[in-house]
């Protein structure tokens, strides 16, 4: 299993219309076979700083995610939104294991 930890750091006026967005695309990400689950976060610090966590069951999973249609309508929703470009961090999961998924 892959997991991506996306990065975002979003313009204070866009919150509102950042996380509506990003609920729509996270939830029919969900729907996809290729995703364990994908996770949103939002820092309790610094309310304009996100987190996507993404797990995908296989390396061909990420691509497909981002020819779905609710993908690219996020992203040409929400880049105008971002304060700095996103960026994301790569990981092999450990536990639990992936047949948990």
């Amino acid at each position: 299993m892959l997991v991506v930890q996306v990065n975002i750091i979003v313009k204070k006026e866009f919150i509102k219309e950042f996380i509506s967005a990003t609920v729509e695309n996270a939830s029919n990400s969900t729907h996809e076979k290729g995703i364990a689950h994908f996770d949103f976060f939002q820092n309790q610090e610094d309310p304009t700083k996100f987190i996507l966590l993404e797990a995908y069951r296989n390396d061909n999973a990420p691509a497909e995610h981002k020819e779905t249609d609710h993908y690219k309508k996020w992203k040409s929703t929400v880049e105008e939104m971002m304060a700095e470009p996103r960026y994301s961090i790569k990981y092999f999961n450990i536990f639990p294991d992936d047949k948990d998924y």
